[in-house]
């Protein structure tokens, strides 16, 4: 039988700036995320929407979640393929298109990882390995937007 798996987390608004919201430009859209024995996060809207731009946003967060996602389920598919990994870095992009009726969606996030294998014989299974960890990933198996890689793949000490 399949593991179900629940995450629980706690999201509270820290931006209310004494009247709360009686207009939109009168309170701040900042917000603390925790989960009991981890850091908390401070995070806030985007700043076109009055947001505070040092502050991690949910499209950030949404970015982050598929890069790492994808990070873990590469290492676990190059292990699997017997490809050894020694450095990466990815450099990931998102794009999200406003609707103009106040909404708006993700069309795309690009993944470009930058991948360092211990030898050259490895080049190949690296770079497909990354279609198994898009197939394992759950974030990118969850998200109606295509999720593309453009891997980069080099041989340590080369």
């Amino acid at each position: 039988m399949w593991g179900e798996h629940r995450y629980r987390l706690q999201t509270t608004w820290t931006g209310n700036r004494g009247p709360g919201t009686t207009g939109y430009r009168d309170y701040d859209r900042s917000t603390s995320i925790e989960i009991a024995g981890k850091a908390t996060v401070a995070a806030s809207s985007d700043k076109p929407f009055r947001g505070d731009p040092a502050l991690w946003n949910p499209e950030d967060m949404l970015v982050a979640s598929l890069s790492q996602c994808h990070l873990l389920s590469y290492l676990h598919a190059c292990v699997q393929a017997g490809v050894v990994v020694v450095a990466y870095r990815d450099e990931a992009s998102g794009l999200m298109v406003e609707d103009g009726r106040g909404g708006g969606r993700f069309t795309e996030v690009v993944l470009r990882p930058h991948v360092t294998v211990a030898d050259a014989s490895m080049t190949d299974a690296a770079t497909a390995a990354h279609t198994q960890a898009n197939e394992w990933c759950f974030i990118a198996n969850s998200v109606n937007f295509p999720v593309r890689h453009e891997p980069t793949i080099e041989v340590a000490g080369a």
